[in-house]
Formats: structure tokens, sequence, C-alpha cells
């Protein structure tokens, strides 16, 4: 006589959490925004972005060529790059991260 398992069934109805995706914001080299400029541009629209922290990425884009700026969920981060990007940045397309 042999057994045999019993199996059974998950819920189907199981909800099963997952965050939602975080996004990166890559600022790219160029040749004609200034150090000051994309400084001044990164404390402007990145919140909480200090003045050190600015030209720590500002010199990390010239002499890297490109750094990443901001990471954080998809809607915040469009908002970023689009303003950034209108301020006259070189922008990568947005990444997931």
């Amino acid at each position: 006589m042999s057994t045999t398992p019993i199996v059974t069934k998950e819920k189907a109805n199981k909800t099963v959490k997952k965050p939602y995706p975080n996004f990166k914001i890559i600022v790219l080299n160029d040749d004609f925004n200034t150090f000051q400029h994309v400084a001044k541009s990164l404390m402007t629209y990145i919140p909480g972005m200090t003045s050190d922290r600015a030209w720590e990425l500002t010199n990390q884009v010239h002499f890297e060529g490109q750094a990443v700026v901001w990471v954080g969920p998809q809607e915040q981060a469009e908002l970023y790059h689009q303003q950034l990007k209108r301020a006259g940045l070189t922008m990568a397309p947005l990444e997931q991260a």
C-alpha cells in the first residue's frame, strides 16, 4: 500500500505586496553648462540638496561623465528630470534603479 502526498492549494486571492520601483536621475557632462549652473540647478530642483553635495555631484559629472543625482519614486523622478532638463542640463533618460 503506497501513500500519496496531500497537495493543498494556496489561496488564489493572496495579496503579494511589492514596493514600487525607484528611478534614477542621471545628469550627463556637456561642453556648455558651467559648474555654477549645474550646482545651482541641482540645489533648486532636487529637494534637500545641499551646496556641498551639489558641488560634489557637479564634479562627478565633469570628471566621470555623469552622476546619479537622485533616486526615488517614478512620479517625483519624472518631475525633477523635466525641471533639470528645462534648466538646460544634459540628461540621460530615466532608468529604473
